[in-house]
C-alpha cells in the first residue's frame, strides 16, 4: 500500500505484486511493482509508467489498488516460467476470477505479454471447448489426475456428449441439478444414455455434488472404465 500510495493517484499494484495479493503466484523479491501513469523513479520500487490505465484494468483487494486478474496474467506472462503462468491461470479459475472475455480484450498483437499468454491459455484449455464452471472443473480434475484428456461438448452421432474418450469408447454425462430438475431433462438424459449405449459406449453420469465431494472416486469410476 505504502508502495502504490508513494507512486501517485491512480497507482496500482502491478506484475509480479499483483500476483500474489491476488493469490494467483506467490512471490517474495525484494523490490515491489507498481504500474503508474505520471510517476518518476521510486527507490526500492520498480514503476512501470503507462499512458493510461483503463478503469477495468484495476481493481481493490484489501484497500489496495491492484491490476485486475486479466491485466495481471499479462504483465506476469513475459516475466514467469510456462509452467508457473499455466498455474496463475489456474488459480484464477478456481477462484472464480478468470474471465476469458477481458484476458482476450487485454492481449493485443505486439503487446509484450500477448503472445505468451495466449500460448498458456491453448496449453491450458487444451481438453477442448467447455460451456461452464462444471464442464472446466471436470477437465482440469482429468488433468490434475493424469487421467487422458477427453474430448468435451464432442458430437457422438446426433448428439452432442459432455465428455468422451472415443478409442475407448467412455462417456462422461455431466448432471447438474440446475439444468436437470424437470420431467423433459430427466427423459432427454434417460435418452441420451440409451443412444450411447446402442453404439457400444460405456457411459459414466456424474453429478455436479459428488464431483466437489468425492473428486478422487470420481476419476476412480472414470480410470476403471478407461481400463476395462
Amino acid at each position: 500500500m505504502a508502495a502504490v500510495l508513494a507512486c501517485g493517484p491512480g497507482s496500482v499494484l502491478s506484475h509480479r505484486n499483483a500476483a500474489a495479493h491476488l493469490s494467483l503466484l506467490p512471490y517474495s523479491g525484494p523490490r515491489i511493482h507498481v504500474t503508474a501513469v505520471a510517476a518518476g523513479s521510486r527507490p526500492g520500487i520498480v514503476v512501470h509508467r503507462v499512458e493510461q490505465l483503463r478503469e477495468d484494468d484495476r481493481t481493490m483487494l484489501e484497500g489496495i489498488e491492484v491490476t485486475s486478474v486479466a491485466r495481471t496474467l499479462l504483465d506476469i506472462a513475459p516475466l514467469v516460467r510456462p509452467d508457473q503462468l499455466g498455474r496463475a491461470i489456474e488459480a484464477a479459475e478456481r477462484q472464480g476470477t478468470f474471465d476469458l472475455r477481458a484476458i482476450e480484450r487485454v492481449m493485443r498483437p505486439g503487446r509484450p505479454g500477448s503472445a505468451a499468454l495466449r500460448r498458456a491459455l491453448l496449453r491450458y484449455h487444451d481438453p477442448g471447448f467447455t460451456r461452464s464452471e462444471f464442464e472446466r472443473r471436470f477437465a482440469r480434475l482429468c488433468r490434475e489426475s493424469d487421467v487422458p484428456p477427453p474430448a468435451m461438448n464432442t458430437w457422438i452421432g446426433d448428439q452432442e456428449v459432455d465428455a468422451a474418450w472415443e478409442d475407448a469408447k467412455v462417456a462422461v454425462l455431466l448432471d447438474s441439478w440446475e439444468f436437470h430438475r424437470t420431467r423433459a431433462a430427466f427423459e432427454d438424459d434417460r435418452g441420451r444414455q440409451a443412444a450411447l449405449q446402442l453404439r457400444g459406449y460405456r457411459v459414466l453420469p456424474i453429478t455436479d455434488r459428488r464431483l466437489v465431494d468425492d473428486p478422487a472416486a470420481v476419476m476412480d469410476a472414470v480410470r476403471a472404465l478407461l481400463r476395462a
